[in-house]
This record gives structure tokens, C-alpha cells and sequence, in this order.
């Protein structure tokens, strides 16, 4: 998942939490058709790189890690301090997370090669972080930033397995129109979105197109008295593509200085 900023000036345009990029892209993308139309096709060419085949399909890794690795992830998790964790997403999302651990960074170039594999393009580590759900955890219906194109989900440890939810791939909804209250439910509903469920157990990995599927965990089940599962998140991006995964580099890339008024810097 993008690591957004709450405090950014600008409207997201949608309501899910991963949009800031997508808004500034919209935004980017309507300044250049009606100021330079002859910049345009240049404009949208360069993000080809960031879109996703419409054939891929989410890959189920039954071990990711080998049981050494898998007991490491455990002891990291069950040794953290509250004090080393971001508590900004307790109340919305039931959990707790890290970003780059040094374990976690290490892990991350360690399998970059096999991802390139799995994803059929090069890729490079964008950012990875550790995503520790309690009893409230849940995961509202999002597509991520292209700085989390790729994404392995990896399961160290859960008090019951926790079903994830993907669409197919679907085109980055630059036009998507609320048509109810319940927005979630929405693309939850669409019949063009077609998800399809899948189950981690502990030790158990996938790799989802982030940023071109539809993905959502419903509230976790809560049978017993404390239910929690510890997720480790690694990004990808195509290689030599970081600069323009973030949106505060395209007015130096294009050579449109206007630009910086209408995107927003991510983190």
C-alpha cells in the first residue's frame, strides 16, 4: 500500500485512501490536453510503463521463505516495541505498521529477481513495510500507487487464516463516478471488476498488480478474544522508473513548471 499524506492540499478527487497519485495524474493529464494538446501523447506514453497486462493473474507462492527466514519474521514481530511503530492507522484500518525494517530490506533485494520472474518485467524494491492487524483490522476496496505496482503479501503469523479479495485487472479508474453512498460496495459490486478470493496461511505468499487491482479485506473474524494476523508488504516498480512514480518529479521531467500546482509530493 502507498504511503499517503493526510495532510496534502489538494482533493483527492475519490474517495479511496491510496488516490492522491491518481488524482494528480487526472489533474497532470487535463492541464497538458487543454494547455499543450501537442505534449499529450508524450504524457501518456511515459506511464505505459506503470500500467499492467490485462492477463496477469495473482500467483500463490506456497513458501516464499525458507522456515529459518519464516522463524526470523516471527521473533522480529513478537519483539517489537510500541513505541517503533506508526499508530496513524489504528482507528481506520485495526493495525499497526513499519516501514523498511532492516530484515525486511534485505529480503526485498534478495528476491527481486525471482519477482522480475514472476511479474514478467525487471523490477526494483520500492519501499516494504510490516502491517500488524488486531480485532478492528479491516481493508477497505483500493487500487495502490504504481510506487506499489507489484506487491508480495507475505503471512508470518495470523490467529485464523483472513481472506484477501482481487479484481481482475482493470484501467487506472481516471473517470470513476461515485453512484451511491456506500462508494465501497460499489466497486465491490461491479460485474466488471470480477473478484476472486484467496487465502494465506502462515508461511504463504502472493504477488497481486497493486496498483491495477481492485483488492479489499472485510472486517477480520473475531472468534476468539484477541484475533490479529502479521502481514510483511513488499513494493515493486519497474526498473528505473522511481523517478516518475512520484508526482513531484513531473514538472522537471516534462518541462512543464505549472504542474507542481496541481500534484501532490508522496512520501
Amino acid at each position: 500500500m502507498e504511503r499517503n499524506s493526510e495532510s496534502c492540499q489538494f482533493p483527492r478527487g475519490f474517495p479511496w485512501y491510496d488516490s492522491p497519485w491518481l488524482g494528480s495524474y487526472v489533474r497532470a493529464r487535463q492541464h497538458i490536453a487543454a494547455h499543450h494538446p501537442a505534449r499529450l501523447a508524450e504524457f501518456e506514453a511515459a506511464f505505459a510503463i506503470l500500467r499492467t497486462p490485462p492477463d496477469f493473474q495473482v500467483k500463490h507462492l506456497p513458501q516464499l521463505f525458507d522456515a529459518g527466514v519464516h522463524d526470523e519474521l516471527k521473533q522480529m514481530v513478537a519483539s517489537l516495541a510500541l513505541a517503533e511503530t506508526e499508530r496513524h492507522e489504528l482507528l481506520a484500518f485495526g493495525r499497526l505498521v513499519i516501514h523498511d525494517k532492516p530484515l525486511l530490506c534485505r529480503l526485498q533485494q534478495e528476491m527481486t529477481p525471482r519477482v522480475s520472474d514472476w511479474v514478467g518485467e525487471e523490477v526494483e524494491p520500492s519501499y516494504n513495510f510490516l502491517s500488524l492487524y488486531n480485532n478492528l483490522g479491516i481493508c477497505e476496496p483500493h487500487m495502490d500507487a504504481p510506487s506499489a505496482k507489484w506487491t508480495v503479501d507475505f503471512c508470518i503469523n495470523q490467529s485464523a487464516p483472513w481472506p484477501i479479495h482481487f479484481s481482475q485487472v482493470q484501467p487506472w479508474p481516471e473517470t470513476w463516478q461515485r453512484e451511491s453512498t456506500d462508494w465501497a460496495a460499489q466497486i465491490k459490486q461491479a460485474q466488471h471488476n470480477r473478484f476472486s478470493s484467496h487465502v494465506l496461511q502462515e508461511g504463504e505468499a502472493l504477488v497481486f498488480a497493486g496498483s491495477s487491482q481492485w483488492h479489499y479485506r472485510e472486517r477480520i473474524a473475531r472468534p476468539q478474544r484477541n484475533n490479529f494476523c502479521n502481514l510483511a508488504f513488499f513494493h515493486f516498480i519497474p526498473k528505473g522508473q522511481r523517478m516518475l512514480v512520484n508526482p513531484a518529479n513531473w514538472p522537471g521531467m516534462f518541462g512543464i513548471a505549472e504542474l507542481q500546482d496541481l500534484v501532490i509530493e508522496l512520501p
